[in-house]
């Protein structure tokens, strides 16, 4: 499948002013880095956008709505394995341990754990600062005899913690299979970053989607009433509040596939027809049926996510799989001090 066509791009010089630049959709609220990576991805040969743009609050509130679909499999999947051998993966992972949950959301998954967990300390780590702080706040009235510590922080940067996060029995935890946002190239960078800041008692606890029926992919990802199509064109209205962008959510439509060849679903945005885009720095014209790739979920095998760990420097000790084997959650500990 042809992913995009050829399209007319123009670079426009931003204004030198210490103020936010102005365009016809109004003011860029987002930092230099961040306004230059929204940039190069739209300038690119084929546009993209990194799919950490996807959370702003609305945006988390719709990936919520996601997980709450009939057609959206990993959640409901991912929980029963949870339910079913959540005692055998607390004792690999052990008590008394500093629980570092990575794209933590609204922090549900890993607060169903805790009970078998008992987590010393709760590290919930997400890009989303408003949606994260008012999950910690709830926590901090179930649990109180936990000490939550939230860190706003971008993934796609490099992962450094402060001294507030112990370093002795850290235990990262990465559900939801979000990891396969990253290509396996990147996955494996990012899975050394986390290995490199386990410490040498330390480990971590991952979802991972497995390879399936395309039919239950496609559905998973382009569900009947339309959610995950409001949740990937949200980010247009995000892309105008940082950018000041003046993308229209109406010309755009959202497309989702499982490009097999990849062993990945691909999601879309397309144009309805003909236009032009502009940004703080830049505008480029699309012309009609061309798309910007929003986001990747790789598929695994058990055998393939397994070499994945293992070159990042970590030995698998622990795998739970649902009956259908269409999920699975693996435990992975340090392999060198």
């Amino acid at each position: 499948m042809t992913l995009s066509r050829t399209a007319a791009i123009r670079v426009v010089a931003p204004e030198s002013s210490s103020t936010p630049a102005r365009l016809a959709a109004g003011v860029a609220h987002g930092d230099a880095a961040t306004i230059a990576d929204i940039s190069a991805g739209l300038l690119a040969p084929q546009a993209s956008v990194s799919p950490k743009y996807f959370y702003d609050s609305l945006g988390s509130h719709l990936f919520e709505a996601i997980c709450e679909l009939p057609e959206y499999y990993p959640t409901r999947t991912e929980a029963a394995i949870f339910a079913r051998h959540g005692a055998d993966m607390a004792a690999s992972v052990g008590p008394d341990a500093t629980l570092i949950d990575l794209g933590a959301g609204n922090c549900a998954k890993a607060a169903s754990l805790f009970p078998l967990l008992q987590p010393r300390q709760y590290v919930p780590v997400d890009i989303s600062g408003d949606f994260l702080q008012r999950a910690a706040a709830q926590l901090r009235q179930r649990f109180p005899a936990i000490e939550v510590t939230p860190l706003v922080m971008d993934l796609s940067q490099p992962l450094a913690l402060p001294r507030s996060v112990p370093v002795p029995r850290r235990q990262f935890f990465y559900p939801g299979s979000s990891i396969g946002n990253f290509t396996p190239h990147a996955a494996v960078a990012f899975l050394r970053q986390v290995r490199e800041n386990v410490g040498a008692d330390g480990g971590l606890l991952i979802g991972v989607d497995l390879v399936k029926d395309p039919t239950v992919l496609d559905a998973a990802y382009d569900d009947a009433i339309g959610v995950t199509a409001a949740f990937n064109l949200n980010l247009l209205r995000h892309l105008n509040h940082l950018a000041g962008a003046n993308f229209e959510p109406a010309q755009w439509r959202h497309v989702a596939f499982f490009n097999d060849a990849e062993s990945r679903i691909e999601m879309h945005l397309e144009a309805r027809g003909a236009l032009t885009v502009q940004w703080c720095g830049g505008e480029r014209a699309f012309a009609q049926g061309e798309r910007i790739h929003t986001e990747n979920s790789y598929k695994y095998t058990v055998q393939g996510f397994s070499r994945l760990l293992a070159d990042a420097g970590f030995r698998v000790d622990g795998i739970w799989t649902d009956d259908a084997r269409w999920f699975a959650v693996m435990h992975a500990a340090a392999a060198y001090a």
